[in-house]
């Protein structure tokens, strides 16, 4: 019976220690051109405590803005947004010591990438000004190949300031990587693309497109943890759309706005995520609302908001919430900080922890493991 309550007892210290204990890696992608930073930026992160340390910086990497990490970990993606002369990046990644080691790059075929993700075969990238989607082969030891496809996309919007020529803002794969959305802010367009990672010449192909409000400019968008139901963000006009999604294929079944009622100042609305347990998606919004918008979502994949919570900073360009739901992190572009809220599960409320990471322009923040 003795030894019954000791492994009992030593169980339960095991369990707290590793409770207490719960860390992640933490890389922060910023712009180098508007102060001082060296690139990508880790941290290790506790998910229980919400405590961070540096750990490690890439070596003199320019304007890192968007970041994707591989699926095993080892390696990491960069975007370098540098108007004509932009390229994109590969880096050696070691978790246990955040090291970043640079591999190569290649030119990312287009004015200035604003987003990127991978898979085991390909990198692919959003070019903003260039108005194109560039794709690369993986190589065996991480690093990028030429781009071996880029699509132009054509035409403009009826935004003369904005909307004077196609602005693609995202690559996102669907839950069975079968198909890639992609919004151009330009055109008022979501395309879809059958995806063929293995084809060298024809890896993307479009199968369909859907048109939103002229004027309205989708930036990011996000799957419902079922994939049953994609929610857009528009940057222009505030509005969020509500479609379901099969094989490819969008239909709008509601819309909403994440402006709060009456609000008259300037808006320019960011990023999009839902958190680990489906149960809540925050949108994120710049200009002089610099808010987080938090909505329930229902059954039938429709949203519920719950107001708007102050971001504590300016220019809110991304967030992320770590993988456990307990934290819900915000990069400000032009307060040169990450503030870290604390996220009530139940009911989706953010609540300000008081902590901060104080650095250069963040604009992309990933979690990997340790």
């Amino acid at each position: 019976m003795k030894n019954k309550f000791l492994s009992l007892f030593l169980f339960s210290i095991i369990t707290v220690v590793q409770v207490h204990s719960q860390k992640l890696n933490l890389l922060v992608g910023t712009y180098t051109n508007s102060c001082e930073s060296k690139g990508i930026y880790v941290y290790n992160f506790d998910t229980n405590t919400a405590d961070f340390s540096f750990k490690n910086v890439s070596d003199n990497s320019v304007n890192p803005s968007y970041l994707t990490v591989s699926k095993d970990n080892n390696y990491v993606y960069s975007v370098n947004e540098s108007g004509l002369e932009s390229t994109v990046s590969a880096f050696n990644y070691v978790p246990s010591s955040g090291k970043l080691d640079f591999i190569n790059k290649q030119s990312s075929k287009g004015a200035d990438p604003c987003y990127i993700i991978n898979d085991d075969k390909n990198v692919i990238v959003a070019n903003y000004s260039g108005g194109s989607i560039a794709v690369f082969d993986k190589k065996s030891d991480g690093s990028i190949a030429e781009a071996k496809q880029v699509i132009q996309h054509y035409g403009q919007g009826t935004n003369i300031k904005r909307q004077e020529g196609p602005h693609v803002h995202m690559v996102h794969f669907s839950p069975d990587r079968k198909f890639i959305l992609s919004n151009d802010l330009g055109l008022d367009k979501v395309y879809t693309y059958e995806y063929n990672p293995n084809s060298t010449s024809e890896t993307l192909k479009v199968c369909d497109s859907v048109s939103v409000k002229p004027g309205s400019g989708p930036r990011h968008l996000t799957f419902s943890n079922d994939g049953k139901f994609v929610y857009l963000v528009h940057e222009l006009d505030g509005s969020l759309l509500t479609f379901k999604y099969s094989k490819g294929k969008l239909k709008k079944i509601a819309e909403n706005t994440i402006l709060p009622e009456g609000f008259k100042g300037t808006f320019s609305s960011a990023d999009i995520h839902i958190s680990p347990d489906g149960k809540f998606l925050y949108a994120s919004d710049r200009g002089e609302a610099n808010d987080i918008s938090i909505y329930e979502i229902r059954k039938n994949g429709k949203l519920k908001s719950k107001g708007q919570t102050s971001t504590l900073g300016k220019g809110p360009r991304n967030f992320v919430i770590d993988p456990t739901g307990n934290y819900l992190l915000v990069a400000h572009q032009y307060t040169n900080n990450v503030v870290i809220f604390k996220r009530d599960q139940l009911t989706g409320a953010l609540t300000d922890t008081g902590k901060r990471i104080e650095l250069c322009s963040p604009v992309c923040l990933v979690f990997t493991e340790n």
